[in-house]
């Protein structure tokens, strides 16, 4: 993708990251009416302003075609949405997620200790009903406290979650890391994967494991409780009362040694009462850790778990409309999610306003500068 026109331009940082994916058309050597690092600083600098579909892409880029040009040539104008819908169809979408967590990586400042939360989501969109395919599915890495989705890999439709998982794991650095995963995620294998990152984990316990739940549970009828910490949280219309508690003695845990790193069970209560209506319920649920008995650790690293919904794929959802998104052919679906988290990520990183997500992203579209300040050009 190196391009010597682009000598005179101030390219925007993250362009290095990107310059070695290549181009899926099949065009002559130097015939590229519409070059693909331009196509890709296009996208995102429009996806960022706020459209989110190939035609308003487009006609961003002719109404800010002036502004564009001081970054590259753009020497054929912008690229009608056909173009960039076929573009992104065949863009390989492997490739583009290691360009991805590469980029990630260079902004990226993790922390030991800090909380890896993995997660699936669906692209409700990118499904044909009454056809065999199927939505597509993701399954994200983010680093709670940055606010960073570290990376992604799709589910192969002949699989799940399970297989992905350790293919996402190979792809980052976790060492001294917490990796927070729901119960699909708890299997011996994803376990060593962690361990083998240098990492901890911390996996809930369900039914999809009911040999393992059924002795978690009578553990903590017979073994004593090593650590414990309580919270209270009084938002959100309701009142939570939350309790950890941990054990550390596992000898009566069969199989426990097939675990690598498992050093102890958690079991965390919540209470919740709704302070209109007085009513409550009570939840229990449970986890394995290779984490050291330390309650409040373990609670704190549950609780960041939720971000990876909250945070990331709400915001996908809402902000970016992408459960409405109608990119059906080909490597569509997951290349405009990675423009759309890219696009995120830029925006959550801009801290000179408090301004909300939405509003980040129409003073982008309004404003050259802040744009630019986006965009980090």
């Amino acid at each position: 993708m190196a391009n010597p026109d682009l000598d005179q331009k101030v390219q925007p940082a993250f362009s290095s990251f990107f310059s070695e994916l290549k181009d899926p058309r099949r065009i002559a050597k130097g015939n590229h009416l519409y070059p693909l690092e331009e196509i890709l600083f296009l996208s995102i600098a429009a996806v960022v302003s706020g459209p989110d579909t190939w035609t308003s892409i487009s006609l961003f880029g002719r109404a800010k075609l002036d502004w564009l040009r001081k970054f590259y040539p753009f020497k054929n104008g912008i690229p009608s949405h056909d173009v960039l819908g076929k573009v992104f169809a065949a863009l390989d979408s492997g490739a583009f997620s290691k360009c991805f967590v590469s980029w990630i990586d260079s902004m990226s400042r993790i922390t030991s200790g800090e909380v890896v939360s993995i997660d699936g989501k669906t692209l409700r969109g990118s499904g044909d009903k009454g056809t065999e395919k199927s939505a597509l599915h993701v399954v994200s890495a983010f680093a709670t406290a940055n606010g960073l989705c570290l990376g992604q890999v799709k589910v192969d439709s002949k699989s799940n979650e399970i297989t992905a998982i350790p293919e996402l794991l190979e792809l980052l650095a976790l060492k001294g890391c917490i990796v927070t995963l729901d119960a699909m995620g708890c299997q011996k294998n994803i376990a060593g994967a962690i361990k083998k990152k240098e990492a901890d984990y911390v996996l809930m316990v369900k039914g999809n494991q009911k040999e393992l739940k059924d002795q978690v549970e009578k553990l903590f009828s017979i073994a004593p409780v090593k650590a414990e910490y309580s919270s209270n949280d009084l938002g959100h219309g309701r009142i939570e009362h939350r309790k950890c508690e941990v054990v550390d003695q596992l000898r009566f845990l069969d199989g426990r040694e097939e675990w690598p790193g498992l050093r102890a069970i958690v079991r965390i209560t919540s209470e919740r009462i709704i302070k209109q209506t007085g009513k409550g319920n009570i939840e229990t649920r449970y986890y394995i850790t290779s984490l050291e008995p330390d309650a409040k650790l373990i609670h704190n690293a549950v609780r960041s778990h939720w971000a990876v919904e909250n945070n990331l794929h709400w915001s996908l959802d809402v902000i970016f409309k992408e459960d409405a998104s109608l990119k059906k052919k080909d490597h569509s679906a997951l290349n405009f999610h990675i423009i759309a988290k890219m696009a995120l990520t830029l925006i959550d990183q801009e801290k000179s306003t408090k301004k909300s997500k939405p509003s980040k992203r129409l003073l982008a579209a309004l404003d050259d500068r802040y744009r630019a300040k986006i965009l980090k050009v």
